[in-house]
């Protein structure tokens, strides 16, 4: 499906996304700021029911998502080890299914921005070392 050098060029671009997306999650004021000042107004302009405040449970578990988020990118860009991607697909199919799980019950679907690159990314990187494993041979 892939060459190998364009399925490495996927499985680093899906690294720096992560770290582009996740930062603002990793502390509590940027996380904060994010909320007030992007959540907010882009939810409020799409005529969506208003965004909950935040509370202290959601800015822990946004913060710990954000910083394990940045870790793990960071690693798999220090490393350059693309069969990491494997990892890294499955764990964008676990994070898509809770946020298909949320938008069931009722979030915002601006959460729709984060979801479907995260399924693109899973689909690219989990079918494609599939597709490597089925050229290379066998050492």
């Amino acid at each position: 499906m892939f060459s190998a050098k364009t399925f490495h060029k996927i499985y680093r671009f899906s690294a720096w996304y992560d770290l582009l997306v996740s930062w603002p999650f990793a502390l509590p004021m940027t996380m904060g700021l994010l909320w007030s000042a992007v959540f907010t107004p882009l939810n409020n302009g799409l005529g969506l029911a208003p965004l909950p405040q935040l509370d202290v449970h959601a800015v822990l578990f946004g913060n710990f998502f954000g910083a394990v988020v940045i870790i793990w990118a960071a690693a798999r860009l220090y490393l350059d080890d693309v069969r990491l991607a494997v990892f890294d697909g499955i764990g964008r199919l676990l994070f898509s299914f809770a946020m298909i799980w949320a938008l069931w019950h009722g979030i915002s679907p601006i959460l729709l921005g984060f979801l479907l690159p995260e399924l693109a990314l899973a689909a690219l990187q989990l079918l494609g070392k599939r597709s490597r494993q089925h050229q290379e041979p066998l050492a």
